[in-house]
């Protein structure tokens, strides 16, 4: 698998009301979200193209359709993705993790704002994303 860059970076909120406090209120980040959702992110950050804090019940739905997250599996505290080439680079490195041993919380699967991502929980409980991003090979 060939990793390009970091997609992105959020926080697993379990509170999202408390990291706001932190994030934006404290901190002063630009993080900005749709009207009526919790996902507060900014490409507008140094060094980061993603930053957000990402609110647990929606990690939950998007990792196994569900607003909570299993009581079997541990609770992750952040989400890192790892860009490559394209689609298909995700279904490889997919079955490339796979291989090594490593259980996916998902497949390949596409995101509605056009993301494809595959994400496994890692020993350290961060979801760990192989994503092709269509947004961010626009040159």
């Amino acid at each position: 698998m060939r990793i390009l860059f970091i997609t992105s970076i959020a926080v697993v909120a379990p509170d999202p009301g408390a990291s706001h406090a932190l994030y934006i209120d404290a901190l002063g980040l630009p993080l900005r979200a749709a009207p009526g959702d919790d996902y507060f992110h900014s490409d507008q950050i140094a060094g980061a193209k993603h930053f957000g804090v990402w609110p647990l019940s929606q990690a939950a739905q998007a990792c196994f359709g569900t607003d909570r997250w299993p009581a079997d599996r541990p609770v992750p505290q952040v989400s890192i993705e790892f860009e490559v080439a394209d689609i298909a680079s995700v279904d490889a490195a997919a079955r490339e993790l796979e291989e090594r041993g490593f259980e996916l919380l998902h497949r390949a699967q596409t995101e509605p704002w056009g993301q494809t991502v595959a994400r496994l929980l890692s020993p350290e409980r961060c979801i760990v994303g192989i994503s092709h991003a269509p947004s961010l090979h626009r040159h």
